[in-house]
């Protein structure tokens, strides 16, 4: 055993990886991952103490938020970045340090505070130690990883809106006090459960400031048509979830002679109105993140990784020489484009001029798929759908958001969304649809019946639409709608989306394909008693297990 992981849903036979992530990531990476949590954590000890004495520090916020980001499944693969980051982490906090001290103010530092670095050598046998494995009791682990996870979710969506220019102190002080909470031996399970269901609350927080964010910057989204199919030019195929990076590229590609296309979770960026200004914004290309390899491969040009959702590329694959990453996401021997300086656009003119030297995309498919269905859009078509509800044509919605994977298991969600009754509408966000996006499910009185609100971050939207609905109906609980959740999961973004459902008070969650694996057994069944989660089993079963309880 050399490294150990268990944050997503991949971890090795159910329980965790202990030599190499499925995702990909090696045991120099994994190690190195927890390296700098335990670092960040000494960061959040003196920015929080710092904070209260008026030093205020931007930058080891952002150091917190986006060195939570790299930690997320399938964004950072780079050992050699980790190591940069764990300097860097590592100077922000002995100067928060000497701040506090020039200031008179002397705490008492705990031990993971005080850390003084080795080699990056010596890091990798430290990180194993700082593993998931250092605290003993089942329990309290889970719950403490539970949390960990939470916040990791939670700083991506943080990520996102700061880069917008949106910030909420409220956020990165949980984020900050939860990352304490992880080293704090006093705290009993009933105590963490509290911290965890308080992470839920705040992460809605989180997905609201993001909504607020892109909507101000590029429009509340619009029921939009997109086409799947290829142009004759040169493209570039941008994958991820960063509006902003998109933005850039369109902006400085505009007059290049080449076409723009989406990939995965970037697809709803052709929901926002801003975007639908330039005319070299051709389409979506392709499928979920876990396709990438021969969707890239037949691609032919280059491709942007913007956030997570990157797979490790294979040694014969020709892309690997036209991709690029950018932000949080890195890749030994993948070209980054560095951060833009401040009021300056990214600069995107090497991977422009390199798409001019590419052949056009080869066509995968053709046709168009519909979304935009946030939830402003909901609320302007709100009286439609009450109606349909009213006379019978809607018995029933079905929450089918959250993440895709490459489990053969995952063809349930195909084949649950295919077996649904007519009358039955399904709410989707995340790279979940890409199971049944494409599926001819037809309409009722001209609404779609699925109902795509954006990306995983858009589950915000998802909330506001239950919530609309609740009151429209004058039911007292969103546990009384006719709604039921049939989630998929993958990864840590996931996890906060499901604790804010949980902190909204909503039961009856199925997720799958499986319960994760992080969940001790005791902490499982706590999630059951209260809160009525369950998984997934056939989907004939769930057909009956599900429905028969959402009936109007």
């Amino acid at each position: 055993m050399s490294m150990f992981c268990f944050q997503c849903q991949e971890a090795a036979r159910g329980t965790g990886c202990e030599i190499r992530g499925v995702c990909g990531k090696t045991d120099e990476v994994s190690n190195l991952q927890d390296v700098l949590i335990h670092v960040l954590k000494g960061v959040a000890f003196y920015h929080r103490a710092a904070r209260e004495a008026g030093i205020e520090s931007q930058k080891a916020e952002d150091l917190i938020i986006e060195g939570l980001f790299t930690t997320v499944t399938n964004v950072n693969f780079d050992p050699d970045d980790f190591v940069k980051r764990i300097h860097q982490a590592l100077h922000v906090r002995e100067t928060l340090r000497k701040s506090l001290h020039e200031s008179g103010i002397r705490l008492q530092e705990p031990d993971f505070a005080r850390w003084h670095e080795g080699s990056p050598t010596e890091w990798k046998r430290k990180g194993y130690t700082w593993g998931p494995r250092r605290t003993e009791d089942p329990d309290v682990r889970s719950l403490k990883e539970l949390l960990l996870y939470g916040i990791k979710g939670m700083a991506a969506y943080t990520h996102h809106a700061a880069v917008l220019g949106y910030r909420d102190e409220r956020i990165i002080s949980f984020i900050e006090r939860a990352l304490l909470a992880t080293e704090d031996t006093t705290l009993s399970p009933n105590e963490l459960i509290d911290m965890v269901m308080e992470c839920g609350r705040t992460g809605l927080l989180a997905m609201e400031l993001l909504d607020e964010a892109n909507t101000s910057t590029y429009g509340n989204p619009e029921v939009s048509t997109v086409n799947l199919g290829v142009r004759n030019r040169p493209g570039i195929l941008v994958s991820g979830h960063d509006l902003k990076d998109l933005e850039d590229l369109l902006e400085q590609s505009k007059d290049a002679g080449i076409d723009i296309y989406t990939h995965g979770e970037m697809l709803p960026a052709h929901y926002y109105p801003f975007f639908k200004r330039y005319p070299h914004f051709a389409g979506n290309y392709g499928n979920a993140w876990w396709k990438q390899v021969e969707e890239f491969e037949a691609f032919g040009g280059p491709i942007l990784m913007t956030t997570n959702c990157l797979v490790p590329p294979p040694a014969n694959a020709t892309y690997r020489s036209r991709l690029y990453t950018t932000g949080p996401v890195r890749y030994p021997g993948a070209r980054h484009i560095p951060e833009r300086t401040p009021g300056a656009r990214k600069d995107f003119s090497r991977l422009i001029e390199h798409a001019k030297t590419c052949p056009p995309p080869t066509q995968l498919e053709e046709g168009t798929i519909v979304g935009g269905f946030a939830h402003h859009q909901v609320a302007a078509v709100a009286d439609k759908v009450l109606e349909a509800i009213k006379t019978g044509k809607i018995t029933r919605f079905v929450v089918m958001a959250g993440c895709d994977g490459r489990s053969p298991s995952r063809s349930y969600y195909t084949e649950f969304a295919r077996s649904l009754p007519q009358d039955a509408v399904i709410l989707t966000a995340g790279c979940a649809k890409y199971r049944y996006n494409k599926l001819p499910l037809g309409e009722i009185d001209g609404i779609p019946r699925v109902l795509d609100a954006g990306q995983c971050n858009d589950s915000y939207s998802l909330i506001k639409t239950a919530l609309t609905l609740k009151e429209a109906l004058g039911l007292t609980s969103v546990n009384d709608l006719p709604i039921v959740y049939n989630i998929a999961w993958y990864e840590q973004k996931a996890v906060i989306v499901l604790l804010a459902l949980l902190s909204l008070g909503v039961k009856r969650i199925h997720l799958g394909p499986s319960l994760p694996a992080f969940l001790s057994e005791r902490v499982r069944d706590i999630l059951i008693r209260e809160f009525e989660i369950g998984t997934i089993a056939t989907v004939d079963d769930d057909l009956d297990r599900m429905l028969g309880a959402a009936m109007v």
